[in-house]
């Protein structure tokens, strides 16, 4: 660090006006400070072997300097999050409160990037998260990205546009095209070959928006030094295009996920000669409207079986995709998430992953090891015999609210693969399938990328993260966090887990796929963590969120308590215990739904109100809502696989959706009971039936208006019910 500081005073230190990093730099802090941006000053750094960036206070000024817009984006970060206790959110209605003057740096901060690249978005957040975002929001999430130093975005907005443009020119008609796209929200698995038509036809107003809205975002990332990951042909064909090339190699892989054979993608086989063709013509008009960085996303086989396992057809056909790639960009990279390789782990052994990601130059390859908080895939592939790969954390799919995450495993796995991992260990990113949450998690993965000492102290990195929760020191505040990250962040995440008020009820076993309540800690640790945080002085946004957020799970888990007792009751034939306990599980599902109703970031109606946004007139807005309810409930058609898969606690679906369903289910168990009979099979499948259709009325009828703005207040709702459900 001595060597480093010294390095950095030797530095030429350029701090023209026009120099495009600075420019960005500035224009960063006048978004996010607008009020206290002329206090920062921002200068360059030049011949940097590394990202590396640099805090002091010189004269009145803030001086943050960096070897380009990314690293002085970072260095600002720091010093809003370590002197101001400020964290600036993902969201664009997150806010905080600024200290009244900017404090000085004392001593200089300097710190040097350890890995070169930092990812981050999955496939799934654009349909999770993101698919009804407009520029405002994507504008601010950019900005967040740049804070937190990430430089490998995925960006796959608006591709269906170019692609609209590649089937139309090979002569499939406008409305084959469109009718082969999903609905929005449902874009990311026909992207990557899980499923096509479903919903479709996608509207044409929708292609020309999302066009104009990815040269914007593409834009916005370059001057932050960022490279967008685009996306190139992996091979996914309209099954019509058959009719214009007979004699074209195109097999229709397996249906995914429950879903019918209408719906199974139709795959071109990458020796077949038409398939370069279709990759340097979908790579010549991308590049003619969003530009290129030259590193492409492509995955075959995700969630998918490929046309065979031999070891010589998986090598060969990862080269002829490479080459494909190659022939249109001579200077391509090829990126590729290995979720397959954990997901499908039985059928990828070694003696298949090998030649398949060994079969053209590891400096042409980057993968992205996809769930290391629960399997580190280089850990069983000889560190991906030899080809560069980062390290990424998941921590959540479908857009779960569930407290879930484990700082202490994180930091131990990243510092052992930073030992471990071999030369080929070439960055640090995220994963996640939906913004949760835990948002602190992520933040904390992409600050391990800084060679910090903070970052490795556990202890002393958690007083500073409830600072800046809660927007000042406060002792309150720091107890509630130390017992939030030493007994509740303790476990992974797993697909399905939520509260139990978001799965169908039933007795015993649980009957959807997707469904885990189960918590790893004893609710009372959340009760105190509750009470301590409602003691504390909090100044920012973040601190009324984790009220929220934290009281949301405490209730939640409590709900689960009681239909135990419920379910003893039942067993019991206490008519009288059932009812009480019933009623509580109505008053719990009701208050929670009153208690999230107060941030946006739970609202059902801004959800459903930011997809209405995007029609042109009343009957595309009606399609746009029905598609993002559906995926928030049953996913896909009613009762099957993916039904649920995407819940969470949400103000309006909460009391509606969820409630509705757990009346029904008291009022079935009630029956089967009135009539002297137990809640059986029989009891159970007719009660499903009627569920079943309820859920689909929900998303397709669009039974139900919600609030689209916060009501109430946090803080008042949370002591509350505190009082009412645990007492004083």
């Amino acid at each position: 660090m001595k060597k480093l500081l010294l390095l950095i005073s030797l530095i030429a230190v350029t701090s023209c006006i026009s120099d495009k990093d600075i420019k960005s730099a500035m224009g960063l802090a006048q978004r996010v400070i607008p009020e206290a941006s002329s206090g920062i000053k921002f200068q360059k750094l030049e011949n940097c072997k590394k990202d590396v960036f640099r805090i002091e206070t010189i004269g009145e000024k803030v001086v943050i300097s960096g070897n380009n817009a990314n690293s002085m984006a970072v260095g600002l970060n720091h010093y809003l999050k370590y002197f101001c206790n400020v964290e600036v959110g993902w969201f664009k209605h997150d806010s905080f409160t600024l200290p009244a003057k900017l404090p000085a740096v004392d001593k200089p901060v300097t710190a040097e990037a350890r890995v070169e690249n930092r990812f981050f978005l999955n496939y799934c957040t654009f349909g999770y998260t993101m698919p009804w975002w407009s520029w405002e929001e994507w504008e601010h999430f950019i900005d967040w990205m740049a804070l937190n130093g990430v430089n490998l975005p995925l960006a796959i907005t608006g591709q269906e546009s170019i692609w609209y443009q590649v089937w139309t020119d090979l002569g499939l008609s406008d409305a084959k095209v469109r009718n082969y796209f999903t609905g929005p929200a449902h874009l990311p698995w026909h992207r990557m070959l899980n499923i096509d038509y479903w919903q479709g036809p996608l509207p044409k107003s929708w292609l020309e928006g999302q066009q104009a809205l990815q040269q914007k975002i593409v834009a916005r990332e370059r001057e932050f030094n960022m490279r967008p990951v685009l996306p190139a042909f992996a091979g996914h064909v309209p099954q019509e295009l058959k009719e214009v090339f007979p004699e074209a190699k195109i097999t229709k892989l397996g249906a995914w996920a429950g879903y019918t054979d209408e719906y199974a993608c139709s795959f071109l086989d990458p020796m077949d000669p038409l398939f370069p063709q279709i990759q340097k013509k979908f790579i010549e008009k991308e590049t003619e409207l969003y530009g290129s960085d030259h590193i492409y996303g492509i995955d075959l086989f995700n969630e998918l079986t490929p046309p065979s396992w031999e070891p010589e057809y998986l090598g060969r056909v990862s080269r002829q995709v490479y080459e494909s790639l190659e022939s249109a960009d001579k200077d391509a990279v090829w990126l590729q998430m290995t979720w397959l390789f954990w997901n499908e782990r039985k059928d990828w052994t070694n003696d298949r992953v090998e030649p398949y990601i060994t079969s053209y130059p590891s400096d042409k390859s980057l993968l992205l090891d996809y769930y290391c908080e629960r399997q580190e895939v280089w850990q069983r592939t000889e560190k991906y015999f030899g080809v560069p790969y980062i390290w990424c954390y998941l921590g959540n799919f479908g857009g779960n609210t569930m407290l879930v995450g484990n700082i202490n495993d994180i930091n131990t796995k990243i510092e052992n693969t930073f030992v471990n991992g071999g030369d080929n260990f070439k960055g640090i990113g995220s994963t996640l399938e939906g913004f949760d949450c835990n948002p602190f998690v992520y933040q904390y993965v992409f600050e391990k990328v800084w060679d910090l000492p903070l970052h490795h102290d556990i202890e002393a990195w958690t007083k500073k993260l409830a600072d800046q929760r809660i927007g000042q020191y406060d002792e309150n505040g720091r107890e509630a966090w130390k017992l939030l990250i030493d007994s509740i962040y303790t476990a992974p995440s797993t697909p399905g887990q939520s509260p139990l008020v978001s799965i169908r009820p039933t007795f015993g076993k649980y009957r959807t796929y997707y469904a885990n309540p189960r918590i790893a800690y004893d609710n009372k640790n959340l009760l105190e963590i509750v009470r301590l945080l409602l003691e504390a002085d909090g100044k920012n946004s973040a601190y009324l969120f984790d009220i929220t957020n934290i009281t949301r799970q405490l209730l939640s888990n409590h709900f689960l308590e009681v239909f135990r007792d419920y379910e003893d009751a039942y067993h019991a034939r206490d008519r009288k215990a059932m009812n009480e306990k019933a009623d509580r599980m109505r008053s719990l599902i009701n208050d929670i739904d009153r208690l999230v109703g107060t941030q946006s970031y739970f609202l059902v109606g801004k959800w459903i109100a930011d997809a209405r946004n995007w029609g042109r007139d009343e009957e595309e807005k009606e399609y746009f809502e029905k598609n993002a309810r559906n995926i928030i409930t049953t996913w896909s058609a009613k009762d099957m696989l993916l039904n649920d898969y995407a819940s969470r606690t949400w103000n309006g679906l909460t009391m509606t959706f969820y409630g509705e369903r757990w009346n029904r289910f008291f009022t079935a168990v009630d029956k089967a009971l009135d009539d002297g009979k137990s809640f059986d099979e029989e009891h159970y499948q007719a009660y499903k039936k009627e569920i079943t259709d309820f859920e689909g009325d929900w998303w397709e009828k669009c039974l139900y208006e919600f609030p689209t703005e916060p009501q109430g207040d946090s803080k008042e709702i949370a002591t509350e019910l505190i009082v009412k459900y645990f007492g004083e």
